[in-house]
């Protein structure tokens, strides 16, 4: 598999990553571990070095899994992780104290088996910490050899310059696909501008770029997009029609809709790497196989404009958790 570097930071990783967030988290019940590690293992062999996790998975059960799944070789992979809930819970708001940041990487390098973190991301910025002292503190970290990158997520732009002044960011992680372009407007030329690496979660929608979501689909009771306005039965029928562009291109180029929404992803800028997530081996397959999708300008001229005439239905978060995001 290619490589690609995150910004200016030197941080090189394969073209596409693993989030390993819907192992344990947020999709319904948590994967079987045997069925979660076979996993994880298996994007290593198909080339994926860039894995994705959170204390907040779990909490701390899905750092464990990557733990004992990677230690194999654990010098062959770049694996990024999260602090920012209060004990790694969502739902006991957010804490980016700099004492919570010590423990918490403490308790990751333990979690994750190992003596450095990869890249160590804010997962929501604290609106009553000072981003200076976050900043500061993971710079301390850095020097002190227990972390070597430092990102943000869903981190608005004057946020991320105040950051990147203290300690300089490698990486931003912030949802990004065909559906969802708002960081096109400020975020994506702030990154260009401060060399800073962008790698997109949901590539795929939360999976309903796949076209495997329709209106009739019934989700798990634990799953969260049953809270998320965008997958309301009344818009995910409306919303068919993206998915329905996607499949008469993926029908002429003998690819998938998922495939075709990842390529996509992949043309716009070079410091891009997304994060499709999965628990089914057939998926991680299907999202390896979008690397060997060639998009012409003439084909992503085409999406452009037929994109252009489509108004996706919905808010992509419930209003408390849009209000996490952009700080």
């Amino acid at each position: 598999m290619k490589k690609r570097i995150l910004g200016n930071s030197g941080l090189e990783v394969s073209e596409i990553g693993l989030g390993c967030m819907g192992l344990s988290f947020g999709l319904g019940p948590a994967t079987d571990k045997a069925t979660a590690i076979h996993l994880l293992q298996k994007a290593f062999d198909l080339g994926i070095t860039f894995f994705d996790s959170a204390e907040a998975y779990g909490p701390n059960v899905n750092e464990e899994l990557l733990g004992e799944a990677l230690a194999p070789f654990r010098k062959e992979v770049v694996i990024a992780t999260k602090f920012g809930f209060e004990q790694g819970k969502t739902s006991l708001g957010l804490n980016s104290r700099p004492d919570s940041i010590r423990n918490m990487t403490e308790g990751a390098l333990k979690r994750l088996r190992t003596d450095c973190i990869d890249l160590l991301y804010q997962h929501r910025v604290d609106p009553n910490v000072p981003i200076e002292d976050v900043a500061g503190t993971v710079r301390d970290l850095i020097a002190e050899g227990k972390v070597k990158h430092f990102g943000m997520s869903e981190a608005g732009a004057a946020t991320i310059r105040k950051a990147h002044a203290v300690q300089p960011v490698t990486a931003l992680q912030s949802e990004y696909s065909l559906w969802w372009r708002e960081p096109e407007q400020e975020i994506l030329p702030t990154l260009e501008e401060l060399g800073i690496g962008f790698v997109p979660f949901s590539p795929l929608g939360k999976g309903f770029l796949t076209g495997a979501i329709d209106d009739n689909t019934q989700f798990d009771p634990t799953d969260f997009r049953n809270i998320v306005p965008r997958f309301s039965e009344e818009n995910r029928k409306a919303n068919q029609v993206f998915v329905d562009l996607l499949k008469t291109i993926a029908d002429a180029k003998g690819a998938t809709p998922a495939q075709i929404a990842l390529a996509w992803l992949l043309t716009r800028k070079p410091w891009i790497v997304p994060i499709p997530g999965t628990t089914k081996e057939h998926r991680l397959l299907e999202n390896v196989g979008a690397l060997s999708v060639q998009l012409s300008k003439e084909d992503l001229d085409g999406i452009e404009t037929a994109a252009a005439g489509i108004q996706v239905q919905g808010a992509r978060y419930p209003q408390q958790l849009q209000a996490l995001v952009g700080k």
